[in-house]
C-alpha cells in the first residue's frame, strides 16, 4: 500500500549543496529585454529565470570562458605552467577585434596570456594559447567542443578560440552557465583572474569589460561578449550573504543595457529568493514499517545534504512528504532506495529526492514469519 506522510518542516541553518542545475524551477518570474537569459542558483541549481535558455546563439567573446578552461585543465594536469612561454605567431599578431597587443615573434608567459584573455578579452592572446596548446587554432577549437561534451554541454560547437563570428560557432545560455559553474568548482585557484579590474601589458593598461565588477553587488566574474549578430552579452557570477548566482544574458542592444539589465536581474534573484537547508547527509527523515523483518521499522535517511531555493514569500507554505510502499518487505539491505522525499510549495514544481534504508533489516526465521502472518490474519496489522 502506498503511504504518504506529510509534515511541515522547520527550516534549519546548515549550508549544503544539493540539486543539479535545472531541477528546481521557481514560480516567480521577471521580464527582461535580453534575447536569451538564464539565472541559476549555484548551490541548488534552482532556475530563477529561463528565457530561450536552450536556443542556440552566437556566444561572441563569452567563448573565451572555454578557452581559459582548457588552459586551466592543462595547468591542473601539470602539462603546463603559468611561467611557460608561448610564441606569438603572425596570425595571432594580425588578429582583429579586441587585443592584448602582443608582438609577433615574441614569447609571452602563460599567466600574462590568461590575463590578456580574461581581463582584456584579447583575441590575439587566445590564438597564442590555442596554437601553443594544440598546434593550430582549428585543432584547439575541436578540443574545445570535445571538452564541452565532457562537461554536459551537448549543444555547443566551437570553431575558434575567440568567439569570432562563424555560423557554426554556437552555444546556449544554459550551457554557458554550466561552463561557468565548472570553472568555479574545478579551478578555484584561477578564478580570481575574473575579478581583476585591469591589466597592463607593454604599458597599455586596459580595464575589465565586465560592468558588474564596478557595481556594489558582489560580482566576481566572468566574461562579456559582443558581435553584431550576438548583440551585447554577459556571463556573470555574484555572491551575497554566502549565496552565489550565475547569470547569462545575450542579445542586448547596448553596453549600457547590458550593465543595467544584468544588475537588475541579479539583484532581483538575491532579493526575491533565498536558500533553505532542510537536511544534512545521513539525517533520518522518517521510519517505515517492515514486513516480516527482524526489526519492526527501518530508518529512512537522506544520502546527501539537501538545500532548496524558494521565493521568500513561499517558504512558510513549503510542505515535505515522505512516500513509500508500506510495509517494506524484508530483507532490506542498508543503502537501498526505498522511499522518496517530496518537497512542494505554493505555485512551485515539486521536487523528489530518494531516501535510503539507514540500516540493514534481516528477514525473520520460519517460525517468526508464521507468527507474524497469524498476527496479521487476526489483527490486520503487520
Amino acid at each position: 500500500m502506498k503511504r504518504l506522510k506529510s509534515f511541515f518542516l522547520l527550516l534549519g541553518l546548515a549550508a549544503a549543496a544539493s540539486l543539479p542545475v535545472g531541477t528546481l524551477r521557481a514560480a516567480t518570474t521577471i521580464e527582461t529585454q535580453a534575447r536569451e537569459a538564464f539565472l541559476v542558483d549555484f548551490d541548488t541549481g534552482a532556475v530563477l529565470l529561463d528565457k530561450n535558455a536552450d536556443e542556440l546563439m552566437p556566444p561572441s567573446s563569452m567563448s573565451k570562458l572555454m578557452t581559459a578552461y582548457m588552459v586551466f585543465e592543462r595547468l591542473k594536469d601539470d602539462l603546463l605552467s603559468l611561467d611557460d612561454e608561448l610564441t606569438v605567431s603572425e596570425k595571432a599578431w594580425r588578429m582583429g577585434g579586441s587585443k592584448m597587443f602582443v608582438e609577433v615573434g615574441k614569447q609571452v608567459r602563460v599567466e600574462d596570456l590568461l590575463r590578456g584573455v580574461i581581463v582584456q578579452s584579447g583575441n590575439d592572446a587566445c590564438i597564442v594559447l590555442a596554437e601553443g596548446l594544440a598546434g593550430s587554432e582549428e585543432a584547439f577549437a575541436d578540443q574545445m567542443t570535445e571538452k564541452a561534451r565532457e562537461l554536459g554541454m551537448t549543444q555547443s560547437t566551437f570553431r575558434n578560440s575567440t568567439g569570432w563570428p562563424d555560423p557554426n560557432h554556437l552555444t546556449t545560455a544554459r550551457e554557458l552557465a554550466i561552463l561557468s559553474k565548472r570553472i568555479i568548482l574545478d579551478h578555484p585557484e584561477y578564478y580570481h583572474y575574473y575579478a581583476e579590474k585591469e591589466f597592463t601589458w607593454h604599458e597599455i593598461r586596459q580595464g575589465n569589460r565586465n560592468p558588474l565588477l564596478y557595481r556594489n553587488i558582489g560580482a566576481d566574474g566572468l566574461k562579456t561578449g559582443h558581435t553584431e549578430d550576438a548583440g551585447y552579452g554577459l556571463t556573470a557570477s555574484a555572491v551575497q550573504n554566502e549565496r552565489r548566482l550565475i547569470l547569462v544574458v545575450n542579445g542586448l542592444p547596448s553596453m549600457q543595457a547590458r550593465a543595467d539589465e544584468s544588475d537588475r536581474l541579479l539583484s532581483w534573484g538575491f532579493r526575491e529568493f533565498d536558500n533553505y537547508a532542510l537536511f544534512k547527509a545521513g539525517d533520518t527523515v522518517d521510519e517505515a514499517p517492515v514486513w516480516l523483518g527482524d526489526e519492526e521499522t527501518v530508518p529512512l535517511v537522506i544520502a546527501d545534504d539537501l538545500k532548496v531555493t524558494l521565493p521568500r514569500d513561499d517558504r512558510k507554505g513549503m510542505q515535505v512528504s515522505v512516500v513509500y510502499d508500506s510495509p517494506i518487505p524484508a530483507p532490506v539491505p542498508a543503502g537501498k532506495e526505498i522511499a522518496k522525499l517530496r518537497i512542494a510549495w505554493p505555485g512551485g514544481v515539486p521536487v523528489e529526492v530518494p531516501l535510503q534504508a539507514g540500516a540493514e533489516v534481516g528477514q525473520l526465521g520460519a517460525f517468526g514469519r508464521i507468527a507474524a502472518s497469524v498476527k496479521f490474519l487476526l489483527l490486520g496489522t503487520p
